[in-house]
């Protein structure tokens, strides 16, 4: 076991952490997630739904999507938000645009 507070020896303090520490470390990763979720934060950041309520993009079965495909036409990340929809399965709400009966004709027309 490592014995950390051992006085004997020496611990580097922050004045000589850089002398202490590699310069050549690799890139920490997040502890959860990926690498890639900070580029799904970046569109996510921009999404026009961000600034609205979000009980528009999941309503209720049968309730009304016009709201949230309106803020969706005006989108810059509409396209981003579609294929984060499609590539991970959203099966509950509207994403780029789209209602999840919508995705799922898109994905057969694909296949």
């Amino acid at each position: 076991m490592w014995d950390l507070l051992d006085g004997d020896k020496d611990f580097p303090t922050d004045a000589g952490l850089t002398e202490a520490v590699p310069q050549t470390l690799a890139p920490v990763l997040p502890l959860f997630g990926s690498a890639d979720d900070e580029a799904v934060a970046g569109w996510q950041e921009r999404a026009l739904c961000a600034q609205t309520d979000p009980e528009a993009f999941f309503p209720e079965k049968g309730g009304s999507t016009r709201e949230a495909k309106k803020v969706c036409v005006s989108c810059d990340v509409r396209s981003e938000c579609l294929d984060y929809a499609l590539e991970n399965d959203e099966r509950f709400g509207i994403w780029g645009g789209l209602s999840e009966r919508e995705r799922r004709k898109l994905k057969r027309r694909a296949v």
